[in-house]
């Protein structure tokens, strides 16, 4: 019997390793020689690359690369077999690598994101997966564009200096410079909000102030990517403005789909995508997702519904989700594919001691689930 055990993180208590770990645990109490597939998931945000690398054996790398502020940081990505990559573009451009009281995004640059990128190209990585949660810019991916080659020019042909704010001053893209691998590279981004590039639900208005921006600098910020977005569609021929997720990470969403084709996706999506999940579950006779909390936001991109419909992708196979707490409006999930949810607790306790005691509860629910599978098998047809 072939199980695939893919699972988040339990916030708090287990990371997502630890959950799969406890959960077969348990089972292996009922079927010892089962076949066990351990796959720890994350949804595209922080912990991503470690989550794949464990996955994946590929290697973690650390470079020095251009801060928000042009201060020099160490960023990390992952290589994978088969020319591929991990890249978080927080680890280079993220919103902690900046003092609260520096913050500005008018002269935040995602440069260090180019230069990961660049890392990745120069390591023979023809396909990369991005991450773009956490960002501390607003130049709508150009300063990532400059750093593999791009040129961006205003009136006088100067080259235009960091940041947001220097976007209203562009006249023109010059990419007869920009790395010739791009040709070949195919990005998919992990992007998780629907937010144009600009208007009330833009970049700008929606995650400016967080960034360190005023009113006067949001008003700024949102009609520089306006006009950026007009000579990207003038001068490479992408329209950007009002793609959904074209507004993530301060545009680079957009700047991504605009300077080097990439294409976005749900977070989860990119990263079953990444481990080529349906090759995983592949003949699988059951597989156990789960997170900490299950309700009706579950569907809208979390893990167990990524996991599930990809699952049923691959056949009809059963899938149970193994949760610490149920919330309101959890039946939703049935119809993305989950077929059961079981919680962890047992009986009435208080949060603190469920997370106290989530590993011996995640043994405990595992082989609950394996002793019901047992009774399942000995059941009657329809």
């Amino acid at each position: 019997m072939k199980v695939v055990v893919a699972t988040d993180s339990f916030k708090g208590s287990n990371s997502s390793r630890r959950v799969c770990e406890a959960i077969v645990s348990g089972m292996k109490r009922i079927y010892p020689r089962a076949d066990y597939h351990i796959v720890p998931i994350a949804d595209g945000g922080e912990g991503t690359i470690e989550a794949v690398l464990e996955v994946t054996s590929g290697t973690m790398k650390t470079i020095r690369v251009t801060g928000p502020l042009g201060k020099n940081v160490d960023a990390r990505f992952g290589l994978l077999p088969g020319g591929r990559a991990v890249i978080e573009m927080a680890e280079a451009s993220g919103l902690p690598l900046v003092d609260e009281q520096e913050r500005n995004p008018m002269l935040s640059t995602t440069y260090g994101t180019g230069e990961v990128i660049k890392a990745a190209l120069d390591a023979g990585c023809r396909e990369l997966f991005i991450g773009i949660g956490g960002s501390a810019t607003n130049d709508c991916g150009v300063g990532m564009a400059q750093a593999l080659g791009f040129s961006f020019l205003d009136k006088a042909g100067k080259e235009l200096p960091f940041g947001g704010g220097a976007l209203s001053a562009l006249d023109r893209i010059d990419a007869s410079k920009a790395d010739p691998r791009i040709a070949d590279l195919q990005v998919t981004v992990a992007c998780d909000v629907n937010n144009p590039l600009c208007g009330p639900k833009g970049a700008s208005r929606t995650y400016g102030p967080q960034k360190g921006a005023t009113e006067a600098m949001v008003k700024e910020l949102d009609a520089a990517l306006a006009h950026c977005a007009e000579i990207i569609e003038r001068d490479l021929g992408p329209s950007i403005a009002e793609l959904p997720g074209s507004g993530a990470a301060g545009g680079l969403g957009g700047g991504l789909v605009g300077f080097l084709d990439a294409e976005l996706q749900t977070g989860i999506d990119a990263v079953l995508s990444i481990l080529r999940f349906d090759e995983l579950v592949k003949d699988a006779d059951l597989v156990l997702t789960g997170e900490g909390k299950l309700d009706r936001q579950t569907v809208f991109g979390k893990v167990p519904a990524g996991v599930a419909s990809w699952s049923k992708k691959s056949g009809p196979i059963p899938v149970v989700a193994v949760v610490g707490d149920i919330g309101e409006g959890f039946e939703a999930v049935y119809d993305v594919g989950i077929d059961a949810v079981i919680s962890t607790v047992n009986k009435a306790m208080p949060l603190t001691e469920a997370m106290a005691r989530s590993r011996e509860l995640l043994v405990e629910t595992g082989e609950r689930v394996a002793r019901i599978m047992k009774i399942g098998s000995l059941l009657p047809g329809e």
